[in-house]
């Protein structure tokens, strides 16, 4: 129960819930009977991190950040339109580009790596978006073993992303991240209000529940990727929450901070696919919000007593990070949750 931690209301009280993801996950979270959060193992997980910041990933240079700026924000969200549910039985999806094979979001970025570079198809140019064909999307997304899952949604959100941008913003998303002006919770709220494939919300007793899972990760990575440029320079990014997908909270169950009931982790077990919208599957979702939310402030209160005025809180995007990566490594973790989806 999420009662060995003191909830921190006054977080939400004080207006730093813009997206209404931190309020109505904690709905869930309370009432939910399949997952619960232990505090002390959040604590204990804050407590074991170096100092040094995480790694970047190499294949992290596969992005397009070579790209003039104003491509490259086109290229941004429609890698973000397209980045959810890589999962499936083996030989799962893979790309093999610049010496390695790559699955999972990597393969996603590999592949539109190889598609400027190598097949010279301009992924940021809303007409062709917007034009895209089957054939298209199939060789944009060509790879090893099982082909990418969902395809035809695939081709959906690109089709939607290049309409809307030609639509209302004359073919450049630059003219929505500038008409925000450095807002980041409002940059992800634009996003999902006028590109639907992006409205991340479920229900809980009939509750409105926010997500915001790619929106979030596109302002996220607005601003990690193009920090020089004046439309990368986004504000309030405190505000977003964790990415709730299926790889944090595998990571959260193996430091025993996220615990599951025993009858729901036999159906984890079981690989039983858990239907978009069903309880269990919310239940992990709200309690990952709320766990990085715990692990960032047990960082924060590691940190204070040291009194560094360079150094910035840590938040719940930088834990979302953090534990992401430490999933890119197997061992020990359990089974990950499998709900086919196109909003993570």
């Amino acid at each position: 129960m999420i009662a060995r931690m003191e909830t921190p209301l006054d977080f939400i009280i004080r207006g730093a819930d813009p997206l209404g993801v931190r309020e109505s996950s904690l709905m869930v979270l309370r009432k939910n009977s399949f997952v619960s959060l232990n505090a002390e193992a959040a604590r204990a997980f804050a407590n074991s991190q170096p100092d040094t910041p995480v790694p970047v990933p190499h294949q992290d240079s596969l992005h397009c950040t070579f790209l003039p700026p104003w491509d490259f924000l086109n290229y941004l969200l429609l890698l973000e339109a397209l980045n959810y549910c890589f999962w499936d039985r083996e030989p799962r999806w893979r790309v093999s580009y610049a010496g390695s094979d790559h699955d999972g979001y990597w393969a996603l970025v590999a592949a539109l790596h190889r598609a400027v570079r190598e097949d010279q198809i301009p992924v940021w140019d809303a007409r062709w978006m917007a034009n895209a064909t089957p054939e298209d999307v199939a060789r944009l997304l060509r790879g090893k073993g099982r082909p990418i899952p969902l395809l035809d949604s695939r081709l959906a959100h690109l089709r939607e992303v290049g309409r809307v941008l030609l639509e209302r913003y004359e073919g450049e998303f630059a003219n929505l991240v500038s008409e925000c002006g450095g807002d980041g919770p409002g940059l992800v709220l634009a996003v999902a209000r006028n590109f639907p494939s992006f409205m991340d919300v479920t229900e809980w007793n009939r509750r409105p529940v926010m997500f915001y899972k790619r929106a979030q990760i596109l302002v996220a990575d607005l601003a990690r990727m193009l920090p020089q440029h004046v439309l990368g320079r986004v504000r309030g990014l405190e505000a977003l929450t964790a990415f709730a997908d299926y790889k944090v909270p595998q990571v959260l169950r193996k430091e025993g901070i996220l615990e599951v009931s025993a009858e729901f982790a036999a159906q984890l077990e079981r690989h039983e696919e858990l239907p978009v919208g069903s309880p269990q599957e919310v239940s992990l979702r709200a309690a990952t919000v709320w766990a990085c939310d715990w692990i960032a402030r047990a960082l924060g209160d590691r940190w204070r007593p040291t009194a560094e005025k360079h150094r910035q809180a840590p938040m719940a995007v930088d834990v979302d990070y953090l534990l992401w990566c430490a999933g890119q490594d197997k061992t020990g973790l359990r089974p990950y949750h499998r709900t086919r989806t196109v909003y993570y």
